[in-house]
């Protein structure tokens, strides 16, 4: 899928499901879980034994009119491309990270970059990063996405790190083109009750959807 389409899919939906677990099973589990509860773009983190094998099953059994996969946790543009090539439509880095920014323009594949200062900001920015990943997001709280945008009016931001039920429709509302959710909507993995994460997807999905349609009015 083009660049701009799958830039287009995240932030028209206004939420990436974060995906740790601690196997395969249990992430294609969770990532099913999520599907099932609305969500179509499901960042499959680094940290998951395995992650490039995760991402490939996923692309095999879902096409991208259905389901975007990204990876997550990419530290560095060796681990970008091997997510590019098991078929992520886009990158996500928990920091800036200059040549994993370089390679993912150069195969124009989205990629988020994580900021936590306005100087961190600018040099994504300049360096070609499509989306300033706010993380870890707790320690901010949604004013910090006017207080970014004061100096820099253009920057586009997505918040990761203690995005929840309760808060997600407030990132929306101060400015986020969407939220990127794990453990407050994942938890369940870890006794098994894969039926409430799609329980809770369903809700940041209707909750973020009634936020943006505010914002149109």
């Amino acid at each position: 899928m083009e660049k701009s389409k799958v830039l287009k899919r995240i932030t028209d939906k206004g939420i990436v499901a974060v995906v740790r677990a601690e196997s395969e099973d249990q992430a294609l589990k969770i990532a099913n879980a999520c599907i099932e509860g609305g969500i179509d773009a499901i960042e499959i983190t680094f940290t998951v034994p395995h992650a490039e094998k995760v991402i490939e099953r996923l692309c095999s059994e879902y096409d991208t009119n259905t389901l975007l996969v990204g990876a997550g946790t990419v530290l560095d543009a060796a681990t970008a491309r091997i997510a590019m090539m098991a078929g992520a439509s886009f990158i996500v880095s928990p920091g800036f990270d200059e040549g994993t920014v370089k390679i993912c323009n150069r195969y124009k594949v989205p990629v988020m970059a994580g900021v936590m200062t306005v100087t961190e900001a600018m040099k994504a920015m300049e360096a070609g990063a499509d989306v300033l990943k706010i993380f870890p997001a707790e320690l901010f709280g949604p004013t910090i996405i006017k207080a970014f945008k004061a100096p820099l009016p253009h920057g586009v931001f997505m918040p990761t790190g203690g995005v929840d039920t309760e808060n997600a429709a407030d990132w929306i509302k101060a400015g986020a083109v969407a939220v990127g959710v794990g453990g407050s909507l994942t938890a369940g993995s870890k006794t098994g009750d894969y039926a409430d994460i799609t329980k809770k997807a369903k809700i940041f999905v209707e909750r973020i959807a009634e936020a943006k349609a505010a914002l149109k009015k």
